[in-house]
């Protein structure tokens, strides 16, 4: 197959781009759990509650629609 040198150029510039997006979240999601294991053992929590707790308040600050486990916790405590 033939493929032209502007699809190949393309899909690599998608890649390059892919790879430096996944870059920074890994160290931003890197932060974050060096923050959620600080306070966690600070302030004497379940580290992995607190986790949950917190991909569940950052996720209801998007427009992304809540995960049903932590739609239900709403409606209970609304």
């Amino acid at each position: 197959m033939d493929l032209p040198d502007r699809l190949i150029a393309l899909q690599r510039a998608a890649d390059a781009e892919h790879e430096a997006q996944w870059k920074r979240w890994c160290e931003a999601a890197t932060t974050v759990q060096a923050a959620v294991t600080e306070h966690a053992r600070d302030a004497g929590l379940n580290r992995y509650e607190l986790e949950a707790a917190v991909k569940r308040a950052g996720l209801s600050t998007t427009n992304r629609p809540l995960p049903a486990r932590s739609r239900e916790g709403a409606q209970r405590s609304a």
